[in-house]
């Protein structure tokens, strides 16, 4: 028999009013859009300057070293531990308790991120080491000074994330997911100001060049990351005035959010060497195949954070708030979970097909320009195809975990993110190393096999999790067949766009496969795509979310 019961530190309250899930969602998913299109023309910019360069691959892997301290106490880890305690504290209207809590749990952040930003400095050449061991010589020496400076700005935006637990909390989605334009924005400032300067000005190597421009970018993502922080400031301020900065570290609600920090800690931490894994097998591969993974994931993390993230950052605390007795709850859990699951597939299937398809198109769409050329938009598409595999799996558990931090079971989560890791580590050997040697294919490729294997292991997590949850809050009402004609109605369309592609008269009438023609073709076949994915989910009628469908009856 299902397990219905909640936990037991969760007191039976009196109702209280919630937001509806979908306009919380798209708060989340609006703000996330800006942010992900000024990010895209960051990376636009930086593959402009750098490429597949090995400038280019010291930055990015110098990049996932310290922005590992952001993702093992920001946003993932504060979601999990720190938003339930601090949105029921706010249910039960006990403002002053709340405030004293978020002060603590400041203070707590501030200490541990600048311990950890001092040991990142002191010990970066011993990090880069172990996480990309491939790099050898310029490349390495170029990775541990970049990795010096960023490591600060993560710890700012350990701060920034922090902010965004206390307006979530308040259902102030759209500012807390759209602060990081600020912070791309002055990341894109410092490409074109110092890229200009250095290959107009002389400096015209980019063996010479691309170093320096990298170091500069590195300073400007410290200075956007400090940016980030203080656009959300004042808002928070607000919202947890009058704020006497005198933290009880010993309260029960500051144990309790610690208590349940440091198994999301861990399971945070075993995601992201998960990532770490990718890239210290990418790191021995020819030149280019650190950057090519990482422009690969940039495109990934896009329906990941505009349908994964959002649906599941509403979620979180309004499921966080659920009150009544355990099958009230249960049921409510059930619905969230349900109309959550559907919104996240609708749009996270035919981003998969598209990946898997129509990769070439997307990638050079965004990326072809400048020193990124027609090799690299293969190389990328390759990459991109293989996370696409997992794509729906990974969205879809981000949302079954966060039904399992509402209910103050972290310890599920982890349990299941470590068999993740286990399996993504020995098939991302298998696929990356031995099995292009067995093919007899270049070894470059490989970087496809970490993705994959990534996508399968993304399946398994998303398995266990389902099987979980149901047992504990009966079986979530959402139906196989619903997801298969989605499948369908993807493969339908893709299929119908990439025929469409090969017959695009790019080279007579849009001038060659440069920049223009990339997103003159982008425009040509990704358009009809959603048009004709659309209408084939109407004629398999399977329902819209409820937004796009009023928007379509208006029109």
């Amino acid at each position: 028999m299902p397990e219905t019961a909640p936990p037991a530190d969760l007191p039976d309250l009196p109702k209280t009013r919630q937001p509806h899930g979908r306009a919380a969602a798209l708060a989340v998913a609006t703000g996330i859009l800006l942010s992900k299109i000024i990010g895209l023309v960051r990376e636009r910019v930086f593959a402009y300057y750098f490429g597949n360069s090995m400038a280019a691959d010291a930055f990015k892997a110098a990049f996932r070293i310290p922005n590992m301290l952001q993702n093992l106490f920001g946003e993932g880890v504060l979601s999990a531990s720190f938003i339930p305690v601090y949105a029921r504290l706010n249910a039960e209207e006990r403002h002053e308790e709340a405030t004293r809590t978020a002060a603590a749990i400041f203070a707590i952040l501030v200490l541990v991120a600048s311990v950890l930003v001092l040991l990142g400095v002191l010990f970066a050449p011993l990090l880069v080491d172990i996480i990309a061991y491939g790099f050898k010589d310029g490349t390495r020496l170029l990775t541990i000074q970049l990795v010096r400076i960023l490591f600060p700005g993560a710890a700012l935006l350990v701060l920034s994330a922090w902010c965004l637990g206390i307006l979530n909390s308040h259902r102030r989605f759209f500012l807390s997911y759209t602060a990081p334009v600020v912070w791309n924005i002055a990341m894109i400032a410092t490409l074109v100001w110092q890229g200009r300067r250095l290959f107009a000005h002389g400096i015209t190597a980019a063996s010479i060049a691309e170093p320096r421009l990298a170091v500069a970018l590195a300073i400007g993502s410290v200075i956007g990351s400090a940016l980030q922080f203080c656009v959300q400031l004042p808002a928070v301020l607000r919202l947890l005035s009058p704020l006497e900065w005198k933290a009880t570290f010993r309260s029960e609600h500051v144990r309790t959010i610690v208590h349940n920090f440091f198994p999301v800690f861990i399971s945070r931490g075993v995601v992201q060497l998960s990532a770490f894994v990718d890239q210290m097998l990418a790191s021995p591969l020819p030149t280019g195949a650190v950057a090519a993974l990482s422009y690969a994931q940039i495109i990934n993390q896009l329906p990941v954070s505009l349908f994964g993230m959002a649906v599941s950052a509403a979620e979180l605390p309004a499921m966080s708030a659920a009150l009544g007795t355990p099958e009230q709850i249960a049921a409510k859990l059930r619905a969230r979970l349900a109309a959550g699951l559907g919104q996240i597939a609708w749009f996270v299937v035919p981003s998969a097909v598209a990946f898997v398809v129509l990769g070439d198109v997307v990638v050079a769409a965004i990326y072809r320009t400048g020193h990124f050329n027609a090799r690299d938009v293969t190389y990328v598409w390759s990459a991109l195809a293989g996370s696409g595999v997992g794509l729906l799996a990974g969205t879809s558990g981000r949302l079954y975990s966060s039904a399992f931090y509402a209910l103050r079971n972290t310890r599920t989560p982890l349990n299941f993110a470590v068999i993740r890791v286990a399996l993504t580590l020995g098939l991302g050997y298998f696929f990356s190393k031995p099995l292009p040697r067995l093919l007899g294919i270049d070894p470059r490729w490989g970087v496809a096999g970490l993705t994959l294997s990534a996508g399968i292991a993304a399946w398994l997590e998303y398995s266990l999790l389902r099987r979980a949850m149901h047992q504990r809050i009966g079986v979530v009402d959402y139906p196989a067949t619903r997801v298969l004609r989605l499948w369908a109605a993807a493969v339908a369309a893709a299929a119908l766009c990439f025929l469409l592609h090969r017959h695009l008269p790019v080279h007579s009438f849009w001038g060659g496969h440069g920049s223009r023609a990339a997103i003159l073709t982008a425009i040509a076949v990704l358009i009809p795509y959603g048009a004709l994915y659309v209408a084939f989910t109407m004629a398999l009628k399977v329902p819209i979310p409820g937004s796009l469908m009023r928007r379509f009856k208006r029109r």
